[in-house]
């Protein structure tokens, strides 16, 4: 059990260095216009507090994370040309910014369901 969920903590840190890898090769000048139009789609569904399927149905709700968030990764690391990716591998890498931790975008996630709950609670009362 403790093996397995070492393997998924890895997992999980390697999706979420690919978004943001993902999100530097979009950044950069050479990346076709189609390969921009899917990497916004990706990027934005994966930090997006909003979901096909919400995550309040039991197991339909997390499937849509499991399964279209890696793989709209891995169509786009298949479509960008190497050589930005792995430019794209080194910026992030320098830039530490999958170490960090963003307060201040869970903050405003956290206020908008905060928002939402309060706009729904008003509605139905």
């Amino acid at each position: 059990m403790r093996e397995a969920m070492e393997a998924f903590k890895k997992r999980m840190k390697k999706i979420k260095e690919d978004i943001f890898i993902i999100a530097e090769a979009y950044k950069h000048p050479e990346t076709p216009f189609y390969i921009k139009l899917l990497a916004i789609v990706v990027v934005a569904y994966a930090f997006s507090p909003i979901d096909l399927i919400p995550d309040f149905i039991p197991i339909l709700g997390y499937l849509d994370d499991i399964i279209l968030v890696p793989l709209g990764i891995a169509i786009l690391l298949k479509l960008v040309p190497d050589h930005i990716i792995q430019d794209s591998r080194k910026k992030v890498a320098a830039s530490g910014k999958v170490k960090q931790k963003n307060w201040i975008a869970g903050t405003i996630i956290i206020l908008i369901w905060l928002l939402f709950l309060y706009w729904m609670v008003d509605y139905l009362i």
